[in-house]
């Protein structure tokens, strides 16, 4: 069976969105929409009503196959301030470890009339699967898929970027360490591509590059002195040792002596650089304190923005959903009406 692209999964007829499973295909306009709805959530925390009624009535199902708990958590609280009912699926314990098939499962969820599933998985594609093959009918967010995409972060980050730094344009911005294990790092250069960052970096030793990242449009280097100088972001991975097999690093020291963040190392960035990370944060290993606490670190503004983000591409993908539904219902009754032979 030929894979659908992402773009037409993902997008009703009218170009909304309707599943948020990958960057690839989706238009700069659709980029920035998502991130122009996520500033009018970013002040939410403050207010003395935290919720708005944009999802009431609707039932969110957060279905991690893998373990997670700040971007569950994180989802969670989205969902709950758009004032939808939540389920906390755990796999581990549930009908799938007794045999049942995972399309049963979701099949079974969907017939409850969920309407949006939010999916972690250890497969790369499995989101794209449940979208296109299982429960279509269904909102399917991306929470990340093996090491394929994390469309969700890669946005937070975005909307960071654009808070500190403005326009995308000009920008040099530069993604250090574990490129080859991140989905972070695919998502974070197709958008940074799509929105029109001038130049994308990555710096990793030779062990830690997937082969032929350059054809995403990044350019690759292997010392920290020559990759960082004069970027406007650096953007600091965790080294995901969970997802390695084989010795791709010699020691954890090693690494940090030559790719760790120092302050000696950020001084070859541009003075007003911002430092990033998508956590959870390895000090001592990807960064030192001194850097991931300083005056440049906006890691902290990173989680709250990834709440707003986060509530920003349900409420635009259970909003194109539904509009697809009503959609499909009219075409349906239109049919029937004609069958009978009365006006259309």
């Amino acid at each position: 069976m030929s894979r659908a692209h992402p773009r037409d999964v993902q997008l009703t007829s009218d170009g909304r969105l309707k599943h948020f499973l990958s960057i690839h295909g989706l238009p700069k306009s659709l980029l920035t929409e998502i991130l122009d709805t996520a500033e009018s959530f970013v002040n939410m925390g403050e207010q003395s009503v935290k919720k708005v009624p944009l999802l009431r009535g609707k039932t969110i199902v957060n279905l991690f196959f893998e373990n997670s708990t700040r971007t569950r958590a994180t989802f969670e609280l989205a969902a709950k301030r758009l004032s939808a009912d939540v389920l906390n699926l755990d796999i581990k314990t549930s009908s799938t470890s007794k045999g049942e098939t995972l399309m049963d499962t979701l099949q079974n969820i969907e017939a409850m009339y969920a309407d949006m599933f939010v999916v972690r998985h250890i497969d790369s594609g499995a989101a794209h699967f449940i979208a296109s093959q299982i429960t279509p009918k269904v909102a399917i967010i991306n929470a990340g898929d093996g090491r394929h995409a994390h469309p969700t972060q890669a946005m937070l980050d975005m909307l960071t970027i654009r808070r500190h730094k403005g326009e995308f344009e000009g920008l040099r911005v530069a993604i250090v360490g574990d490129i080859l294990h991140s989905r972070v790092a695919r998502s974070q250069i197709r958008a940074l591509k799509t929105l029109g960052a001038a130049e994308v970096r990555l710096i990793a030793p030779n062990t830690l590059l997937p082969v032929g990242v350059e054809e995403m449009g990044a350019r690759v280097y292997t010392r920290m002195e020559q990759g960082l100088r004069d970027v406007d972001v650096v953007i600091m991975l965790r080294l995901q040792k969970e997802r390695m097999s084989g010795a791709l690093l010699p020691s954890e020291s090693e690494f940090y002596r030559l790719y760790g963040l120092t302050q000696e190392k950020l001084a070859y960035a541009h003075p007003e650089a911002i430092v990033m990370h998508p956590g959870p944060i390895n000090r001592g290993v990807e960064i030192e304190s001194a850097v991931a606490d300083g005056p440049r670190s906006v890691i902290l503004q990173q989680v709250s923005y990834g709440l707003a983000t986060r509530m920003a591409v349900m409420s635009m993908a259970m909003s194109g959903q539904m509009q697809e539904r009503a959609q499909l219902q009219e075409e349906g009754l239109t049919t029937v009406n004609s069958d009978k032979g009365e006006p259309a």
